[in-house]
């Protein structure tokens, strides 16, 4: 999963990956280690529609979400 400097804009496919029976997912190392998480860290799950029917999903370091919304998910 290497970036080609010709990339750019903000989103493209970075992994695919499954989900298990318990519907886990499993984030590569690579993207883990370069989005700096580490165990205990919080995501956002936000859910994108479109004509009313969810498509996309997208995960946010919560810590980007700003003060508000990391004192509704348990953040200090």
């Amino acid at each position: 999963m290497t970036r080609s400097k010709k990339e750019s804009g903000c989103c493209r496919v970075e992994a695919v990956v499954s989900v298990d029976e318990r519907g886990q997912v499993v984030l590569p190392k690579e993207l883990r280690e370069r989005m700096g998480l580490i165990k205990g860290d919080k995501l956002a799950l936000s859910v994108m529609e479109k004509n009313g029917c969810p498509c996309c999903m997208v995960l946010t370091k919560v810590e980007f979400l700003g003060k508000k919304i990391g004192e509704l998910v348990g953040l200090k």
